[in-house]
């Protein structure tokens, strides 16, 4: 008997098979690629955090390339010496911290009873040790994150960046050399406490000559952006205090 195709029902059913047919093809690749999602997530976390120490590919000076996938893991190795997980007074080290997820913490960390993990990454660099801190925090459409590297007496050695959604040409900036290389060589501390850094558009200082003043040079037309990186590096490095102090006792 053959099927009439104009009627209703036909539709219905044939629109409801190709719906649990197409998801269920899309769940069995996103099944399959799961591993080598999760992979690229571990690759681009290591290669934020040798950026921030200045373990890189660039080569121009406008350049910001990260050390590729293929050699990541071996550099990774090669210059984070320490995995370090702080939580309270407690210090463990664990060779998975970086794989700690800053946001739930912090959420989690608004339940009074939960003691926050606190991950950094202790690297050597050229003979110097180097301190590789999370940050996370909110610009003017979306997330914005990044690490923030520090020798020990809480001076910045590099940064890097990022952004889920701000806008190109203007806050999205955030993530170009030139304004990452402008905090190196300032300092979170002023009178030996904790201060933090503005991105401040009087600052007129754009490479950056002043490092003692504990500002750098704003963005033209994204001050959200930037007072939003103010405002997520001394939200998140202030929580590294403790442990600096004690590092320098």
């Amino acid at each position: 008997m053959a099927i009439n195709t104009d009627k209703n029902s036909y539709t219905i059913i044939f629109s409801i098979v190709m719906v649990v047919v197409v998801g269920s093809i899309l769940a069995g690749f996103a099944s399959g690629l799961k591993p080598k999602i999760k992979e690229n997530e571990r690759f681009e976390k290591q290669q934020n955090i040798l950026y921030a120490m200045g373990v890189n590919e660039n080569e121009g000076p406008n350049d910001a390339t990260f050390v590729s996938t293929d050699k990541v893991e071996a550099e990774f190795n090669k210059f984070i010496t320490k995995q370090l997980v702080i939580q309270g007074d407690e210090i463990t080290e664990n060779d998975e911290a970086y794989l700690i997820d800053i946001k739930k913490e912090e959420t989690k960390a608004k339940d009074p009873e939960y003691t926050r993990r606190l991950p950094l990454f202790v690297g050597e660099k050229e003979g110097k040790e180097v301190y590789v801190i999370p940050v996370r925090g909110k610009g003017l459409w979306d997330a914005i994150w990044g690490f923030v590297a520090v020798d020990k007496s809480m001076t910045i050695q590099g940064v890097y960046y990022d952004h889920k959604g701000e806008t190109p040409g203007l806050g999205a900036e955030i993530k170009q050399r030139y304004f990452m290389d402008d905090f190196t060589g300032e300092s979170f501390l002023k009178g030996g406490a904790f201060e933090g850094i503005e991105v401040s558009k009087s600052n007129n200082d754009p490479t950056n000559k002043d490092t003692d003043d504990n500002e750098v040079d704003a963005l033209a037309g994204a001050t959200i952006t930037g007072d939003g990186v103010a405002a997520m590096l001394r939200k998140d490095v202030r929580l590294y205090v403790p442990y600096f102090k004690k590092l320098n006792q």
